[in-house]
Parts: C-alpha cells; structure tokens; sequence
C-alpha cells in the first residue's frame, strides 16, 4: 500500500496533523466548534508526540502520546490516580486517534498500533489512559483497554476513560498484533532461547567442583575457538578487559596506540588514565593502516608494545592483525588487541599476541557480564595493582579469586556450543554482503571500503539534511533496532547496522525495505 509509519516532526506534517485533527474531532466528530481555517490545533500541541501514517507523502492517519499533567482526562473527571485500580509508577495519556474516511483499513490501524506500542515501551510508561469515543468501545476493549469511569464529553461525543497497563499489553496483545524487536546491533544481540535457558538455571557456588568444571569448559572452548594460549573471565564489561590490559602495558616501557575510530580513542583515555608511557597514530576514521604506514610508525618511536583494535566497532573497519604482525615481528614487539566486535563474528587468530580483550555478549551471543582476557604469557600476582585489575592475582587463584557468577558461565557455555558443532562466520558475511549490496544498489553509502570491513557491523554516514536520529527512532518505532543512539554516531550523523543476530531472511529484507524508504522519504 506505500504507507509509511513515523514519528512527526516537520512543519509540513504537523499542519496535517492540524487538518486531519480538524476533519475528525470538529466534522466527524461534532467534539469542538467548527471554524473558517478548517484546521484544529490541539491545545496539547507543544507537548505532543504525534506517530503517523503516511501515504504518498500525505498524512492518513495519528495518534499523538504525552505524559505531562494534567491530562486531559484530569479536566474531565479529576486526578485519573483517584479511578484507577492500580498505582503507575510511569503514566501517559493516548490522545487524538484518527484516520482518514477514505483510508479506514486493518493495516493502517494496526500499524498505528504497533507504532505506538513501539513508542510507549521505549518510553518506559507501565500504564496509559484515554478517552475512546463510545462508537469504538468494543474496538478500544479488543486492544486490551479497560473503562474506569462514566462516559464524559457531550450528548454528540461522548468518551469512555479508559485504561491499559503494560503487564496487560504484554500478556494480551502484543502478540496479537505483533509487536517484537528485531535487533540489528552489535549488542546486546537477539540471544537464543536455549542461552536464556542457561542463564536461569539456579545458581551453584563458585568454589564448588560443578563451577570450576564448567568454567574450565568455556575457557577451553574460548581457547579453541581464538587459537589464543589462555584466557581469564572476569566479571565486567568490555571496559573492564582493557583497564586490566593497560595495567600490565604499565609494567613496559614505551608504546603506540594506533587510532582510527572511538573505542581506539578510547584505548588511549585507558592508556592516559593508567598513567602509561606511549605515543598516538590516528588516521581519518572509516579509514584503515596501510603496512607501510605501521612500519614507519614503528620505526619513528620504536615501541617495546602496540594497542589496537582489530574491528573498531565505531566505523565498522577491520583493522588487518597480519599487517601488525609482519611489522611487529621484525622488532620483536608485543601485540596487544582490542578484539570485542571481532571475535564470534569472524575468524580471530590470537596466537602470539601478547593480551587481548574480548566480552560473553556481542557476536558471541550470550549476555553481557563477562569480559576476557587473553594472554600467551604466565602472569605473577603484582600488589601494586588494585586487586580487581590485577591479571596475575586471576591466574595464581586458577581464574576464580572472588565471587563469579555461574548463571553468566553457563549462558557462555551453551552460546559457544554453536562455534563446537557449526562456526556461524559464513552466515554473518553472507548477511553482511546481503545488506551491504541492498544499500549501496540504492545509493546508500557505506563508510568502511568492502575490503576494510568487519562483517560484524556496518556504517552508514548520512548528509545533514537527513538527522541519524530520526532514522534510528523512526526504525525502532517500526520494531528494528539499529544502532544510533551512542554520542560518537550522533556527533558524526551516523546510523549502524549489525548482522550479528540469526534474523530470518524475510524479516531482514522488511528492516531494509522500511529503511529505504525513511530514507527516500527524508531525501525528497
């Protein structure tokens, strides 16, 4: 049918917004007086968020959600909070529902519906009301709304007050009307049923022999699947691996750290909070090392060490570990590798790097918690590093030497069986390739050049005109979640899109096609 869901946001659509609110609560309605201009700007304008339906650029249908007091409703009958059977902790008032007389169909209201739902979720409302006009009861009751209080309005427009919660929602009707979150970012991924089942087995004791068999299991197989000598867990996140990386690189004399995107800036904050000695190499970020370059870097400073990370995550550029290793062989000099977005997503060979940092979430497919460090080396406990930073005192206590959390072990272990039985890289790159030629066959550029790229994320740089944000929030609102509210891709005006998560085919050509036509329809 062409339509198009959004939020509203231009002057365009809002004087729309003005007649279609005109034509429907004035006309169809008889709710407010008729008047000369045949638009009706509601007096909850400024604090509305109107969701849209658009076909052929032309406003069919609305709805508008605000959660400042008082509502509406609060006019009408009082504080809602003295009529409702519950407490909302979150509160919002639905307002404004309309569609156009010659656009009335299931697809457009259950697309409205979907939207709002998408809306209200993110928002974090637990409870929203609203005045449902008499002649749609039974449609209102069908969406799980409840009445709670005698119809207001006049004797030609009448409304019920009414009520949904979202325990009420979640149970009854998101199903119905399908309301799920695909999700296309590097983290936290669409994680699999059977690792959900892991993480809520009952916790067992982290000094029991259960736990040490289990948690020697998932560093066995993290070892097989990186070619990596050892590796410790740690309860953390990704920034947690690379502090305890940089309180050894204390240990040496100077290093570089090479820098073509955010989380490379941001080895070099960990490396100056850490109080190292070292120099920066930045390059324009989407942009790659070139051998020679790495070369003549080493051959100006000289370093006993180098930090890197092999896909910066912020550009999606695959930075290459055979170039830093044939530069870095020849001077006998300590690889060290931020390795989070690459490893479960493409082949990561981490034998003879000196240490690594990798996490349980991201392409690996469990939940977030868990951060490793590889190492090739024997590490000796060093008490002038605090405890929780200290990779030795790890390794002299077999791995475990305070509380660990055995339902995040076990979550690991059932993730990494699909790397033991059927390593999913062929799939990610065949996704990756899928939406890649989709874009740029559409004219949508990709930052990172094919050659240069990590299969684990892509990113799409948009001109000024066209606001990242709005496409983030307009695709989520549709139930796809893109990556697009970290700082450096809104500073930058960039939206990212991660095949990481097993999504079907089908539902991964409905994310482009919506994409693409957000985009056309910003462009115009």
């Amino acid at each position: 049918m062409g339509l198009l869901f959004k939020i509203a946001r231009s002057e365009e659509e809002m004087e729309q917004i003005h007649k279609l609110n005109y034509r429907t609560f004035v006309e169809e309605i008889p709710q407010h007086p008729k008047s000369d201009t045949e638009r009706r700007v509601d007096p909850f304008h400024a604090e509305n968020t109107y969701l849209i339906c658009l076909k052929n650029k032309q406003l069919i249908g609305m709805i508008a959600v605000r959660d400042k007091r008082p509502f509406s409703i609060d006019k009408k009958i009082g504080p809602v909070e003295d009529h409702l059977p519950f407490q909302a902790h979150l509160l919002c008032e639905i307002r404004l529902l309309a569609v156009d007389a010659k656009n009335r169909n299931g697809r457009v209201f259950l697309g409205l519906s979907q939207l709002l739902a998408n809306y209200c979720i993110k928002q974090g409302y637990d409870a929203a009301v609203i005045s449902g006009t008499t002649r749609q009861t039974k449609l209102y009751t069908q969406l799980g709304f409840t009445v709670f209080h005698d119809p207001v309005g006049t004797e030609e427009a009448q409304f019920h007050p009414m009520y949904i919660t979202r325990d009420t929602f979640e149970k009854q009707v998101s199903s119905r009307i399908g309301i799920s979150s695909r999700r296309f970012i590097p983290g936290p991924i669409m994680v699999a049923d059977d690792v959900t089942k892991a993480l809520m087995s009952p916790p067992i004791s982290h000094r029991s022999k259960a736990f040490l068999t289990l948690f020697n299991s998932v560093k066995e197989k993290l070892l097989r699947l990186t070619k990596a000598a050892n590796c410790q867990l740690l309860l953390g996140s990704g920034t947690l691996a690379n502090e305890v990386i940089a309180m050894q690189l204390k240990k040496l004399s100077n290093g570089v750290i090479f820098i073509n995107g955010e989380f490379g800036k941001r080895l070099q904050g960990h490396a100056i909070r850490a109080g190292l000695s070292f120099e920066s190499y930045e390059i324009p970020w989407g942009t790659s090392f070139t051998l020679k370059e790495i070369k003549e870097v080493i051959q100006k400073h000289n370093p006993e060490w180098i930090w890197f990370t092999h896909c910066e995550t912020s550009t999606g550029v695959l930075n290459s570990l055979a170039d830093m290793r044939e530069a870095c062989t020849e001077k006998d000099i300590k690889i060290c590798l931020d390795a989070i977005s690459s490893i479960g997503a493409s082949p990561v060979n981490l034998s003879n790097i000196y240490l690594a940092s990798g996490v349980s979430g991201k392409a690996l497919g469990s939940y977030s918690g868990l951060s490793i460090v590889f190492h090739q080396h024997y590490i000796k406990k060093d008490e002038t590093i605090p405890s929780y930073l200290d990779l030795g005192g790890y390794i002299e206590n077999d791995g475990v030497p305070f509380t660990h959390s055995s339902n995040l072990i076990s979550a690991l272990h059932q993730a990494l069986e699909i790397y033991e039985e059927d390593q999913p890289f062929e799939r990610i790159v065949r996704q990756y390739l899928y939406i890649r030629e989709f874009l740029e066959s559409h004219g949508i550029p990709v930052l990172s050049k094919l050659e240069h790229s990590c299969p684990a994320i892509m990113t799409i740089p948009f001109p000024s005109k066209i606001p990242s944000t709005f496409i983030g929030e307009d695709m989520e609102m549709n139930g796809y979640l893109l990556h697009y509210e970290s700082a450096y891709l809104k500073n930058n005006n960039w939206v990212q899109i991660s095949p990481i998560s097993n999504i079907e085919e089908k539902e991964t050509q409905r994310m482009l096609s919506q994409f693409k036509e957000l985009v056309t329809y910003y462009q115009s």
